[in-house]
């Protein structure tokens, strides 16, 4: 807590941020033990593919810069297995991001899963950044409910704090109303949503989706605060958990 502490009086004084960029995005990826090998390639498969595609290329080519990094958890983050903070700005940079994630090694598969966990350490990536972002996002994709560890709500706040935003793409293959979950427990934030994968076949185009809602411009400035029914992008005006 002290730590975190730190942290936000260090990013509200912008002791630590340096370079302006319109977005800093911290994408969170699943790898606990109900995630076999084939849908964790589906995942980072389709989060590349995501990234290759014209029209992302051409939605983050109309930001002045988007800091983008990544990282695997499960019961807690994984900060090896993971991505650094890289700026995109053009194709080149895009391409090369993408091509990191296609390629990037598997953590080890852990039986829990920690969502409160991964959420204080995507805040951590944030507040402790180069980068001074004016809007600040957590991206978590799962396929299951927090059950060990800190509770999201902790995180949640401390995310709340910093004016972070927190989005949700639950995977729905075998926990009750995990959608609802994550609408009630996980996002935050005005104009925060999800996009729901039917499965993990369905995570690449869920992502695209989600992908590109987060980096458009007119969205991302202006996002609707209603909430549409649960099985669609769901806003919300945020609080604690």
């Amino acid at each position: 807590m002290a730590a975190w502490a730190i942290a936000v009086l260090s990013r509200s004084g912008g002791a630590l941020a340096e370079t302006p960029v319109s977005i800093e995005l911290v994408l969170a990826v699943d790898t606990s033990l109900s995630v076999d090998d084939i849908e964790f390639d589906l995942q980072m498969t389709g989060m590349a593919q995501a990234f290759r595609n014209p029209d992302i290329i051409d939605l983050i080519g109309q930001q002045d810069g988007v800091a983008v990094a990544l990282f695997q958890w499960n019961e807690e983050a994984d900060t090896r297995h993971a991505i650094p903070w890289h700026l995109l700005k053009n194709p080149d940079s895009i391409l090369s991001f993408a091509a990191k994630v296609e390629a990037l090694g598997r953590a080890p598969a852990r039986k829990f899963t920690g969502i409160g966990k991964a959420l204080e350490y995507g805040v951590r990536l944030i507040a402790g950044n180069a980068f001074a972002g004016r809007l600040l996002k957590i991206d978590i994709s799962g396929d299951g409910r927090d059950n060990i560890g800190s509770l999201p709500s902790a995180a949640r706040e401390q995310a709340k704090a910093l004016g972070i935003q927190i989005n949700g793409l639950p995977i729905l293959i075998d926990t009750y109303a995990l959608d609802v979950y994550y609408r009630d427990k996980v996002i935050l934030g005005p104009g925060a949503f999800m996009e729901i994968a039917n499965d993990y076949d369905d995570f690449a185009r869920a992502f695209l989706r989600k992908l590109r809602r987060e980096i458009t411009p007119s969205m991302s400035r202006h996002m609707p605060l209603s909430r549409p029914p649960v099985q669609q992008a769901v806003g919300d005006q945020g609080g604690a958990a």
